[in-house]
């Protein structure tokens, strides 16, 4: 009798050939698990890329730290919201948010003069630098300063990207059901915000020119340098 070793050689292809093609019968009519589409009560993670007007990028989130929120309770800007509603892990899209539906349009009354001596160090301010201010009711207040003034700055509390169309680049990493305790926490916020925004004007207080109004005034390190009262007019 011949040996296993000693078969002709021309059937080791046809039988392995006959494994390698061989269906476990536990695959048969196996179909892939559909993931979850974004929707209220669901945890996102995603990486993006922000174009302003001009085309430029202004901000990302890349794949290593990628950007995750709970969807349905405005936790990103509402145009983009809407626009991701119904993606799925895996997909990518380019999204074109108007201006009111991004970052807001643009408030004159958010503009105003303030003090170069409210400052502990005036002159070292320069264009272009941020603060955040705490207003009456312990709200933040971004500032940024545009204008030097003789005996002060001109500070502005919109949005950098207020009144303009903006684009997104975005690819869905990651799909899921929110827990109770993710739901919770997100309608907390909301309403925390919603309340804070009642009655309040562009920047979270009245930007009434007719008065004088202080606020406390910090660095990114969140200490608190001084209490900055804007220019009566």
């Amino acid at each position: 009798m011949e040996s296993a070793i000693g078969r002709p050689h021309s059937m080791l292809p046809r039988e392995r050939a006959s494994l390698e093609t061989a269906e476990p019968p536990w695959q048969t009519n196996r179909r892939p698990m559909e993931s979850l589409p974004i929707a209220t009560d669901t945890v996102v993670t995603l990486s993006y890329v922000l174009f302003n007007e001009s085309g430029e990028t202004v901000d990302e989130a890349s794949t290593a730290e990628p950007l995750v929120y709970t969807h349905g309770y405005a936790q990103i800007v509402p145009g983009l919201e809407r626009a991701l509603e119904g993606l799925r892990a895996g997909e990518q899209r380019e999204i074109t948010v108007e201006a009111e539906d991004a970052f807001g349009e643009r408030d004159d009354a958010g503009i105003f003069e303030v003090d170069k001596a409210d400052f502990p160090d005036g002159g070292a301010v320069e264009v272009g630098d941020e603060f955040v201010a705490q207003g009456p009711d312990g709200s933040p207040i971004a500032l940024r300063v545009i204008e030097i003034l003789p005996e002060g700055f001109r500070v502005d509390t919109n949005h950098p990207l207020a009144g303009q169309k903006v684009r997104f680049q975005v690819q869905v990493k990651d799909v899921r059901a929110a827990s109770e305790e993710e739901i919770a926490q997100a309608q907390a916020e909301l309403e925390e915000r919603i309340e804070d925004s009642e009655g309040e004007g562009c920047c979270g207080h009245d930007h009434d020119h007719d008065h004088d109004h202080s606020h406390h005034h910090e660095h990114g390190d969140g200490g608190v340098l001084v209490t900055l009262s804007k220019k009566s007019s």
